[in-house]
């Protein structure tokens, strides 16, 4: 499941000890360790779920955020504490929104149907035995708008799914919750029918108030509100909605905002939309992900660009990867091109169609594609552990969307590595990145397909960011005495060079735009090695 992470040593505490040579092996036995998670006092039912997940221990996120997202008891009944929370991409933030929420939700339904329960009681001792009538609510006639008591709003529809696959892992074992997921480019009268009893709505803000408007669903029951990845949804330009969806839940008690930073704008969005929040910081975005290693590579053109992608895509050790692209029509272009010479790929934009964004998002989690240029659409809510590479083909249009990108690879406590291409006209974005990170990229280089432009090192922004790469050391192309990397080549025979309007951050579009493009998934499997 998305953000978990078990934190369980390999050898099991229970591992049978013996003492002395002669002591039996199951003499001794160490204590197990407590579940980690009903420590934290959830619910059965979600205890069951995440044994079943296999998982025992939460992650630092989680520990501090669950206990504190609870109900606190006080002198007026229960309250609730809002949170602002930042944590590193993978940390296990889902989790640490989601078993909160439905925990509470969980003893609310169990309250109601305790109450429920009393009352038919008394009714039957009076000899009124009342009528339980079960409506079908696929009926037009017994349509009712959905009243959800928690809503979770998402920025991508990628991430709003992946959030609602999750809370359906978690309520397997919960008897009478209901999880309805909204994003838009999928058909009304469907997302109508999941809306009827809904008791959590995982949404996109867009979808969300179309059907607000219209009658679907009413907002004003809802007690828990929770923003995740509240940075992306400013970037979307999501302000707005985010204060009508402010007001239309103007009675929850709790408010829960997660987001990459404590920039400025989240502060200012936090004092309009929570009360007294506890800013909880579990690590900063600048921390480094010790299990991906991060190497650039510098190169003349994009023509060497793709030389270097394509020498780094024969590795026999890439199980799946990702290839970030800048723009929609670079996207496109480099699928396509990847495709005709033989690799499983497929791009992954927001012009395209939500139906076949979700066919190729599945066909990735199924291991029917090996590689998905995307755009940064899919930088955010894309949990697929066989995931071993990223490939930064084209830069980030903002530093600290770098760290959601490779936080794609190395997930689940899996090593992973990200490696980026960049020309030399893109060094002050690489010094902005460094400074945003506050860690300098390992450059290297490939024998045989070394940068030949040269630059000072007086010339580079901020960090000193320059000089003569370092060579890969003792890795070399296959053939010439290890490092795996198989042959060194262009992209088939068909040249890779630059086409109109495709191939820098110059042509094509930003990712956003409207419209739909189909295609297959190439079919033509892994390239030969």
């Amino acid at each position: 499941m998305t953000d978990y992470q078990d934190l369980s040593p390999g050898i099991g505490l229970d591992t049978p000890v013996a003492i002395g040579n002669d002591a039996p092996a199951d003499a001794v036995q160490a204590p197990a360790a407590p579940n980690g998670f009903a420590l934290l006092g959830l619910a059965p039912e979600l205890l069951a779920a995440v044994a079943d997940l296999g998982f025992t221990q939460p992650t630092a996120v989680q520990e501090q955020c669950i206990g504190k997202a609870m109900a606190q008891a006080g002198a007026e009944g229960q309250s609730f504490n809002d949170l602002m929370v930042s944590s590193q991409t993978g940390s296990g933030k889902t989790a640490a929104f989601l078993l909160p929420v439905l925990n509470t939700l969980i003893a609310q339904k169990a309250e109601e149907a305790a109450a429920e329960q009393k009352a038919y009681d008394e009714a039957v001792a009076r000899g009124e035995a009342p009528k339980r009538n079960r409506k079908n609510p696929l009926n037009p006639r017994h349509f009712k708008a959905a009243v959800p008591g928690a809503l979770i709003l998402c920025p991508t529809r990628e991430l709003a799914q992946q959030v609602a696959s999750d809370a359906i892992d978690l309520v397997k074992h919960t008897r009478g919750l209901r999880i309805a997921n909204v994003v838009g480019g999928m058909p009304y009268q469907m997302q109508i029918a999941r809306l009827q009893n809904a008791d959590l709505v995982v949404a996109t803000p867009g979808r969300l108030l179309d059907l607000q408007r219209s009658g679907q669903i009413k907002l004003d029951e809802v007690r828990f509100l929770v923003v995740d990845e509240a940075d992306r949804m400013l970037d979307l330009g999501f302000a707005e909605d985010l204060a009508e969806v402010h007001q239309l839940t103007a009675n929850r008690g709790q408010t829960m905002m997660f987001s990459a930073t404590f920039a400025p704008r989240i502060q200012q969005l936090a004092q309009r939309v929570m009360r007294q929040p506890q800013r909880i910081q579990v690590d900063s975005p600048q921390e480094k992900h010790a299990n991906i290693k991060q190497v650039l590579f510098w190169a003349d053109s994009p023509q060497h660009k793709r030389q270097l992608l394509d020498h780094w895509l024969r590795d026999a050790g890439i199980d799946q990867a990702i290839v970030f692209a800048s723009t929609q029509i670079e996207c496109d272009g480099l699928a396509e091109e990847l495709q005709q010479v033989g690799f499983s790929a497929v791009a992954l934009h927001g012009a395209l169609s939500q139906g076949l964004r979700n066919r190729r998002l599945m066909a990735l989690r199924r291991g029917q594609v090996q590689i998905l240029v995307a755009t940064d659409v899919a930088a955010r809510g894309i949990d697929v552990p066989t995931i071993t590479h990223v490939f930064n083909f084209g830069l980030p249009m903002k530093s600290e969307d770098y760290t959601h990108r490779i936080g794609r690879t190395g997930r689940a406590g899996r090593d992973g590595l990200a490696v980026t291409f960049a020309e030399f006209r893109d060094r002050r974005k690489i010094g902005d990145i460094e400074a945003y990170t506050k860690q300098r990229f390992n450059a290297e280089v490939i024998p045989g397909l070394e940068p030949k432009q040269r630059f000072q090192p007086t010339s580079a922004p901020r960090g000193g960011f320059g000089g003569k790469p370092a060579r890969f050391g003792d890795r070399r192309p296959a053939g010439g005495g290890g490092g795996g990397y198989g042959k060194s080549s262009s992209f088939g025979a068909k040249s890779f060079g630059p086409r109109e309007g495709f191939g820098g951050r110059d042509g094509g579009s930003r990712d956003g735009g409207f419209g739909s493009r189909d295609g297959g998934f190439g079919g033509r499997g892994r390239p030969a090695r």
